[in-house]
């Protein structure tokens, strides 16, 4: 066993089942994609610690604990299609194609993209793709989605993405408190289900994440 193999395994054992993680398809996805590979060459050597991680463009792999006990909260089903939105370097995308059928990865940028898909082939990650594509708007070409997920916190839900949510669908996210002073202050990660056409949230648990390019709170005017 390497020290990145030592170091995943330390990362499932210390980070994930200490904290409610026990989903095992989701243990076992983590346990088999290579964390380090979706990392900038710098910071591969704490690929596994238990914080967020710069990437380019304002994106952050998501904290390890945070990402697996959003996944275990939307109970990834194998013949399930998933969006990720801001899906960065393409991590979580690869995670959830461990456990689901099919995974649409959007990005805003070019290289991002492209460096996904290059990301996807080289791993053998077939059930997997990105695209280019406003975040805000999500795909609708692929739509509706079984799962949505948010690769940061946002400060609000889109109801474009609502409506491209199946029914009986699974959409999760952390949630900031727009109203909050601290800038510091924890968000709340946010599950909402699609039934008879409406769709209904509850805070599963509070994670402080770095916020998604493009989902800041919209500024409001007082006289």
């Amino acid at each position: 066993m390497n020290n990145f193999e030592q170091a995943r395994m330390n990362m499932i054992n210390c980070q994930l089942r200490t904290n409610k993680v026990t989903h095992d398809g989701v243990l076992s996805a983590f346990e088999n994609v290579a964390r380090e590979e979706y990392v900038p060459e710098a910071s591969k050597a704490i690929a596994y610690v238990d914080e967020d991680l710069a990437l380019e463009h304002g994106r952050y792999l998501m904290e390890p604990m945070v990402l697996a006990r959003m996944l275990q909260s939307i109970d990834p089903q194998e013949n399930d299609t998933a969006l990720v939105v801001g899906a960065g370097t393409g991590y979580t995308a690869s995670v959830l194609s461990k456990l689901v059928s099919v995974v649409v990865a959007i990005e805003d940028t070019e290289d991002l993209v492209e460096s996904m898909n290059e990301r996807f082939t080289s791993h053998g990650t077939e059930n997997a793709v990105a695209v280019k594509a406003d975040l805000t708007e999500g795909y609708s070409k692929q739509a509706p989605y079984d799962l949505i997920v948010f690769g940061g916190s946002v400060s609000e839900i889109p109801d474009t993405l609502l409506k491209q949510l199946a029914e009986k669908g699974r959409l999760i996210a952390v949630i900031q408190d727009v109203n909050a002073k601290d800038k510091q202050a924890l968000g709340h990660v946010t599950l909402i289900e699609k039934h008879a056409g409406n769709c209904s949230g509850r805070v599963v648990f509070d994670a402080n994440t770095p916020l998604l390019p493009g989902f800041e709170a919209k500024e409001t005017f007082s006289f």
